[in-house]
């Protein structure tokens, strides 16, 4: 039997458990997505049905006019296909130093589509996008046959609109497997050199993300029965230096209805944050509560957060 995670940050420093400051506010679109990527935990694709709309978009700008020096994290699913993103993206204007968009490139590739890049730089928004692997063989077999060109493509469309140089242009890594990430400056040195000597492509950082054993990435383990062994894993590389830097300490995540979450995984998993009556908080709430000193709703999936260098939207944890 694993010892629960909750115990095991507790053991480290009790005040590791609690939320100390809001920092990033992460909005989720919607689950609609072009891919259908076998590590993903919200369980995105082209059948997704939920979709925010602009009336939890326009509570997410009044949350932001108050709250000016947050950064905006949207992610999804694929967040560029929510009907209503380009609203969102005018809507925010102004309202916050920094704008990162979670996009998993190979979209800004397809058909009606290639106005992305332009918008997006002339917006000014950060993008993180996803390259689970320098090599064209795992990418696709992660998130399709074809995805690995495509992104390729949409980078180099990025580095011409100066991406990477005047705008900041970020990646993501994660294992194609039941594994834990390597060094995150090791696999950034490797990125840059490959992608640079291979396409010509320069980026600013990689970001090394665990994956959370939920959603489509547990249904695979189970299937291969690597499912206990996989958080077994998890917890035999517990890092006690990783604990009071987990993203759930300084992130609120908001779903497509505009209900909150100490983070995207949980708000995956369904479980939100509370009321002192129980009743699930929305946005619209937040402004008005106290969340510094509030107890974050921890679980076993949690491990994956502390596995290693540690794990996050912005990547590890310790060097």
């Amino acid at each position: 039997m694993l010892p629960h995670f909750k115990d095991r940050l507790q053991a480290v420093n009790p005040e590791f458990e609690t939320f100390e400051s809001l920092q990033t506010l992460q909005v989720n679109l919607g689950n609609l997505c072009n891919l259908h990527c076998s590590h993903c935990h919200v369980n995105a694709s082209h059948r997704g049905t939920e979709i925010m709309g602009t009336d939890v978009m326009d509570q997410i700008a009044g949350f932001l006019t108050s709250h000016p020096k947050l950064t905006l994290d949207i992610t999804g699913g694929c967040p560029e296909m929510n009907p209503h993103f380009r609203y969102l993206i005018e809507q925010t204007e102004g309202l916050t130093p920094r704008r990162m968009l979670r996009s998993n490139l190979a979209i800004m590739a397809e058909q009606g589509w290639q106005w992305l890049p332009e918008f997006c730089r002339s917006h000014e928004l950060t993008i993180v996008g996803s390259l689970p692997c320098y090599l064209e063989e795992n990418v696709d077999q992660q998130r399709g046959i074809g995805v690995y060109q495509s992104s390729i493509k949409v980078l180099k469309c990025l580095n011409a609109l100066g991406y990477g140089t005047e705008m900041e242009l970020n990646l993501v890594y994660n294992p194609g497997g039941d594994f834990v990430p390597g060094s995150q400056s090791g696999l950034e040195a490797a990125y840059k050199e490959e992608l640079r000597e291979r396409h010509g492509i320069f980026f600013n950082n990689l970001f090394t993300i665990t994956n959370a054993p939920i959603g489509r990435f547990k249904d695979h383990l189970e299937a291969e029965g690597n499912y206990a062994g996989y958080l077994r894993l998890l917890a035999g590389r517990f890092n006690p230096e990783t604990a009071g830097n987990i993203m759930c300490r300084t992130l609120i995540s908001v779903d497509w209805q505009g209900k909150i979450y100490n983070c995207d995984f949980n708000q995956a998993l369904g479980v939100p944050i509370t009321a002192d009556d129980g009743s699930q908080m929305t946005i619209s709430e937040l402004g008005t509560s106290g969340m510094s000193g509030k107890l974050i709703r921890l679980s076993q999936h949690c491990y994956c957060c502390t596995a290693g260098e540690g794990s996050s939207c912005t990547g590890a944890l310790v060097p």
